[in-house]
């Protein structure tokens, strides 16, 4: 597979081309920044010099004379720019044949009313919308691989939907309940460009956009369920953690909930049930999923957190198993090492 990194400049940009320059199966073309970028001519290793020697790769600036040059060598194109850019453009390289994997959230909210309301703009190409695909690999994995427009998940809701889905989708949940999700990120989820809002002589823990975050919707439209979603910012580099609450129906036993995520994920193996609550140091730097539950069958409320890298299982690696997937690969291909023993046993629940 032959692709294309739009947005190699930022924080999951140079994450993604790290992981694509070790993939057997897929090989960089270009890597573009954009239109009017200071790094425009620079090596991606100048840019981020811990990749020295390993891509020294020239950043060119996107532009439509680029586009014309390059679509017709690419099978792929990964979007790691802001939202409108990928909305704008992400049709014009589907409709040339090449498979689009958004970083973005362009196309992960299918209302298009919800996008000047979350995102603040109008999406203007609802064709390319339509026929969009959310990618969370390991559950939309025919999807997936049947799609040209690729709207690879937000690193929140990633955390949220690996443990939500399990209950949700075999309606485990009592259904008019809340559902509340308490998520915690790293500063680096805001991005590379410097912010007063982000530097770490100001962070503290603190909760934001309350109500009105743009995953919520996301979360919820994916979960087939309405959930209040509180993001916190925190004073560490990486890493997310995500906590979810919900209220079970009444019938609905610990062997039920056990037995939900064992066949949820028995064949995943970045998604690891773990027996003890995960924790983000064990996760970051890494694509694994770690998950841990409890059930209070008294009072039917579930507790479930997730742990997540946000930048590799929350963007950049999901989006490489989203390609395997493309490619008809396992998708944990080029992730882990290929003699990794599966590990199918967590504190006496079979996996």
């Amino acid at each position: 597979m032959k692709v294309a990194v739009i947005g190699a400049s930022g924080y999951v940009g140079a994450e993604l081309i790290a992981l694509l320059c070790q993939h057997k199966k897929m090989s960089i073309c270009d890597l573009v920044v954009s239109e009017g970028s200071d790094s425009a001519g620079k090596l991606f290793s100048t840019l981020h010099p811990k990749y020295l020697g390993i891509c020294d790769i020239t950043l060119q600036a996107f532009s439509v004379e680029w586009f014309n040059a390059a679509v017709n060598k690419l099978d792929a194109v990964f979007f790691a720019t802001p939202h409108e850019f990928s909305a704008e453009w992400a049709h014009a390289f589907a409709d040339a044949g090449v498979k689009v994997f958004d970083l973005s959230g362009g196309f992960r909210l299918k209302n298009s009313e919800d996008y000047p309301k979350y995102y603040g703009f109008t999406h203007q190409h609802l064709s390319a919308l339509a026929k969009a695909q959310y990618g969370l690999a390991e559950w939309h994995s025919h999807d997936i691989a049947h799609s040209q427009i690729i709207a690879v998940p937000g690193c929140y809701p990633t955390a949220s939907l690996l443990s939500l889905k399990p209950i949700t989708s075999n309606n485990l949940h009592s259904e008019h309940s809340l559902i509340v999700v308490n998520g915690i990120s790293g500063v680096s989820g805001a991005g590379r460009k410097a912010s007063l809002a982000t530097s770490f002589n100001e962070v503290s823990l603190t909760a934001y956009n309350i109500l009105q975050h743009r995953h919520q919707p996301e979360i919820s439209q994916e979960a087939h369920a309405q959930v209040i979603f509180n993001p916190h910012l925190a004073p560490y580099k990486r890493g997310l953690l995500a906590t979810v609450t919900l209220q079970l129906k009444k019938n609905v036993t610990k062997a039920n909930v056990d037995q939900a995520f064992v066949d949820a994920y028995a064949a995943s193996p970045l998604v690891r049930l773990v027996g003890t609550w995960p924790k983000i140091d064990n996760v970051a730097y890494t694509p694994f999923a770690d998950l841990h539950w409890q059930y209070d069958e008294q009072k039917k409320v579930v507790v479930i957190s997730c742990a997540i890298d946000n930048l590799l299982k929350g963007a950049a690696s999901q989006a490489i198993q989203c390609a395997n997937i493309s490619l008809g690969l396992a998708s944990h291909y080029g992730l882990l090492p290929s003699n990794l023993k599966h590990s199918n046993v967590i504190d006496g629940v079979n996996v």
